[in-house]
């Protein structure tokens, strides 16, 4: 391996770190939401909002952050995100109130749109062709590893709250495990604005400023004086010959000819969101709560949603050249339809009994005498059961005991469960996580591909939104199992959309693709 192999490859691993970042601040809060639900007294629709803020205000951040890396640079705006992810970090962390918790839950949106963008961007434009498709991977890679390690840290945090240790008593680790799994992500932080002061400007934005020395000598780093030039000049001629071409406008996007493929993109884009898996990594706790194996359980449970992610995703991405894009979209989507529906059966079959043996075992005396005119008496839901411990309860102290009289009462099996989950999460992420965008940039021409993928990107943000904000409230007003089975029927639209009007892009040329495709 060359230096200058070494050395590219060094920075980007630095500059994927953003997405590690993004990842880790968007699942973290999976281990959170129980905690400061009870701790601000949230309704369903106020956790759901806290959860989904972020994603709405990436969601704009990606609209923004393309423009200003483009005035001011791409390292320095990546700067800025490693700086907004500490300030939410610590500011979540902290936050005394909903208000602030939210504000600053929002500030860490800015960083994960602006990072999803620039750091793929920054890592495309210093990478040989050769080496572009594996270099640019590793932000998606480290995307997934920061899911994986947040549910680890939110466990780890947990279990340390349960221990006698006396530094983890004096920390207040105990009562404070949600400030804490929150605070804990200033540290990859800090070590990622260290890491971009390291880290050259991008040599093609160099060129746009027309600092070209400075572009040379910084694509000498990248490879061999020869190829520098070569790419100096290539870049330059390239940024001429676009110089006075007309910005292309979104309404290039609903013209006829363009009607299949647009229809292809919002499908496959509401399709990866509306099947449910922003619900599972935002709320992957909560959910194994739901079948009564309790909170530390549900956290283990957590992990091996994690894992199965990162695994499944580095298999997409072995198989997605040699099976095709429809194969695996097929399996994975029928898959999800299957999973689903499995889940939905487990929860559905589930009974809610109270014996005055499980009362008894309950930890508050309170708790025991308040819920004791329930014993004996049977629910066939969790709506039901859950409807009337708040009654008995109120709100806020059913929110506090809620894992704690689900467990006692519930006759079911937790392993239909846990297989559904990751079921689910293993067909997602070898079908719908890593193939939708590689179909992205494949299906649309070149003249509307960058504005079609923002469009595209953006419904599938807002989408995700939605499916996040509304999940509490579904839980609790329609139950588990429906909520399920609505996830199921979407995938199964989705699949019978992927068998007959998705075509195989595998193998074929840009140019094939946009001939047999837009219809002139």
């Amino acid at each position: 391996m060359t230096k200058e192999t070494l050395f590219t490859t060094r920075i980007a691993l630095i500059v994927a770190l953003g997405g590690f970042l993004m990842g880790f601040d968007a699942s973290v809060i999976s281990g959170v939401n129980k905690f400061v639900q009870i701790d601000f007294n949230l309704t369903d629709l106020e956790l759901g909002f806290s959860v989904s803020s972020l994603t709405i205000v990436a969601a704009l951040a990606m609209m923004f952050s393309g423009p200003l890396s483009d005035r001011f640079g791409r390292r320095v705006v990546l700067k800025i995100c490693a700086i907004v992810f500490f300030i939410s970090a610590v500011g979540s962390a902290l936050a005394p109130n909903f208000a602030l918790f939210l504000i600053f839950r929002m500030l860490g949106g800015i960083g994960v749109g602006a990072s999803l963008i620039l750091a793929p961007m920054y890592i495309a434009e210093i990478a040989p062709p050769k080496q572009r498709g594996k270099l640019v991977s590793f932000n998606q890679l480290n995307i997934v590893l920061g899911i994986t390690i947040a549910f680890f840290s939110n466990y780890f945090i947990l279990s340390l709250g349960d221990s006698d240790l006396g530094w983890v008593k004096s920390l207040g680790i105990a009562e404070n495990n949600w400030r804490w799994m929150l605070g804990v992500e200033a540290f990859p932080a800090v070590l990622y604005l260290f890491g971009l002061m390291t880290v050259p400007r991008s040599p093609r934005w160099l060129i746009m400023k027309s600092r070209l020395d400075e572009a040379k000598l910084v694509l000498c780093k990248f490879c061999s004086p020869e190829q520098a030039e070569k790419d100096l000049i290539a870049v330059t001629e390239s940024l001429k010959s676009t110089a006075n071409q007309e910005k292309t406008r979104i309404a290039e996007l609903f013209k006829p000819a363009m009607r299949l493929v647009i229809t292809i993109g919002l499908v496959v884009g509401i399709l990866q969101q509306i099947t449910g898996i922003n619900s599972v990594f935002f709320y992957a706790p909560m959910i194994f709560e739901q079948s009564g194996i309790g909170t530390d359980a549900s956290f283990i449970q957590a992990i091996l949603v994690g894992v199965t992610n990162l695994v499944f995703t580095i298999l997409a991405m072995l198989l997605i050249d040699r099976l095709g894009r429809k194969p695996l979209l097929a399996f994975g989507v029928g898959g999800i339809a299957v999973f689903m529906a499995l889940l939905a059966y487990g929860f559905s079959a589930a009974n809610y009994t109270l014996t005055q043996d499980k009362i008894d075992q309950l930890s508050d005396a309170k708790l025991r005498t308040e819920v004791s005119m329930l014993a004996g008496k049977s629910f066939k839901n969790d709506v039901q059961y859950k409807n009337e411990i708040k009654a008995l309860l109120g709100n806020e102290r059913a929110k506090q005991y809620e894992s704690e009289l689900i467990t006692a009462a519930i006759d079911m099996n937790p392993s239909l469960i846990l297989i559904g989950i990751i079921g689910f999460v293993a067909c997602f992420a070898i079908s719908l996580g890593p193939v939708m965008w590689v179909l992205f940039s494949e299906l649309f021409p070149l003249k509307v591909r960058g504005i079609a993928i923002s469009f595209v990107g953006f419904v599938n943000s807002a989408v995700s939104a939605g499916v996040q904000f509304i999940f509490p409230w579904e839980l609790s007003n329609i139950g588990s199992a429906w909520t399920f089975l609505i996830y199921g029927l979407f995938a199964l639209v989705g699949l019978v959309f992927i068998i007959r009007v998705i075509p195989e892009t595998k193998g074929k040329s840009l140019e094939e693709l946009e001939a047999q495709l837009v219809k002139s």
